[in-house]
């Protein structure tokens, strides 16, 4: 990102952001990549890069999110993918080489890849 030296810069870059943001919430894909220090270590930022690679590459408007701790290590990198207000999925050790593969059938095709699946989280309380 390009260094902010006035407030008509960050005022644009702001307004920038809020666009982006609508235009992503509006397809109703949210992608979340735990980037803690563990995520980081385990290869979450080559994770997240070929997540956006990936959805360039495909002209996919989605919301990615870089995030905190997920809370589980062990599991590294994780990436949660929500679509249009169903079920957070959750899957663990993304690495990017899978990324095609989820992109393909979870965004696309709204079908879970099972088999890299942790767990489900439900909006019902």
């Amino acid at each position: 990102m390009a260094k902010l030296s006035s407030l008509q810069d960050l005022t644009r870059v702001r307004e920038e952001i809020r666009q982006e943001m609508r235009f992503a919430l509006g397809t109703g894909a949210s992608v979340s990549v735990g980037m803690g220090t563990c995520g980081i270590a385990a290869g979450a930022r080559e994770t997240l890069e070929a997540i956006e690679a990936e959805l360039r590459r495909r002209d996919i408007h989605a919301q990615v999110l870089a995030v905190g701790c997920i809370g589980m290590c062990a599991k590294e990198p994780l990436v949660d993918i929500q679509l249009g207000g169903k079920s957070h999925v959750l899957y663990g050790n993304v690495r990017p080489e899978m990324v095609g593969r989820l992109i393909e059938q979870h965004l696309l095709k709204g079908q879970p890849v099972k088999e890299w699946v942790i767990c489900r989280m439900t909006q019902e309380l």
